[in-house]
């Protein structure tokens, strides 16, 4: 009787792993960032939070008939007229209706811990960069938060993370 074997021989079966260790080695860089895109997720995170904030400021603004107002004061529950040219201590100063470019009023409004996230303040501009991150020349992994300068202008919120 003539037996009839099926299977692989060894050269085919090394010839099969060759190819898929050729493929793993050329696909594995587009999968392994992983820590990056996890950096660029939580930027987009925090450019939520900061819109999210803006628009339940800007809406107990309007409420409070704060929204042409130039400064004003958040407390936490609603927006009163600034008595001065600043906010008392825990206050959020508002401009135009939204949170103004402060790292304190930043971290109260979207709730960024200062373990996780460091705030730039620069005139109207703030940057908010990842802890411990060292930005390159052309590569950057940021929020960017520019307070408006007059009424029914809303505040510019970019996200930059080419560099994370």
């Amino acid at each position: 009787m003539k037996r009839n074997q099926a299977g692989f021989t060894l050269i085919e079966l090394i010839i099969v792993i060759v190819i898929l260790g050729i493929l793993a080695v050329t696909a594995a860089p587009k999968f392994l960032d992983f820590s990056g895109d996890a950096r660029k997720s939580t930027l987009t995170g925090v450019k939520g939070a900061l819109e999210s904030a803006s628009s339940l400021i800007y809406g107990k603004a309007i409420i409070a008939g704060q929204q042409s107002a130039a400064l004003s004061c958040f407390d936490g529950a609603a927006v009163v007229a600034a008595s001065s040219d600043t906010c008392p201590t825990g206050n959020t100063d508002v401009v135009y209706g939204y949170p103004a470019a402060e790292a304190a009023s930043l971290r109260a409004v979207a709730e960024l811990a200062a373990a996780e996230w460091d705030i730039d303040v620069t005139g109207t501009e703030a940057t908010i960069t990842p802890v411990g991150y060292v930005p390159s020349d052309d590569e950057v992994c940021e929020v960017t938060y520019v307070e408006p300068e007059s009424a029914n202008v809303k505040p510019e919120i970019t996200v930059s993370g080419d560099g994370c």
